[in-house]
């Protein structure tokens, strides 16, 4: 159950927005086998003037906070890493350094679904 937040500059269009939660989607399929229905995305729109970066980055720079379940390998993650930019460039052209990927894996103890800890 991965939880996806992806924080981009404004005045991106819905079809955009569409196909780059689709690319990261299709990502974590490919990488680490989530069940489709598995898709908990959001995406964070800031402004430009509020979203510092390095000067050479891009308006499409992006970073990419995924948080799940430990225990996937960093061969896995690495692979994730990998074909969610991968797609990102196929599919909207950004460049790989516009794109900062973040994993976090909380012990299962902080993770609450449904009103229950996770063991």
């Amino acid at each position: 159950m991965p939880l996806i937040r992806i924080e981009i500059i404004k005045e991106k269009s819905a079809e955009y927005k569409k196909t780059l939660l689709d690319c990261i989607h299709e990502g974590l399929l490919e990488s680490i086998g989530i069940a489709d229905w598995d898709r908990f995305q959001r995406i964070i729109e800031i402004d430009r003037a509020d979203f510092e970066t390095a000067p050479e980055k891009t308006d499409q720079f992006m970073i990419i906070e995924i948080t799940m379940f430990q225990g996937r390998t960093k061969e896995q993650k690495k692979a994730l890493i990998e074909t969610v930019t991968r797609k990102l460039g196929e599919s909207l052209g950004i460049l790989p350094t516009d794109i900062f990927i973040v994993i976090h894996e909380p012990p299962n103890e902080n993770w609450g679904m449904g009103g229950k800890q996770r063991e």
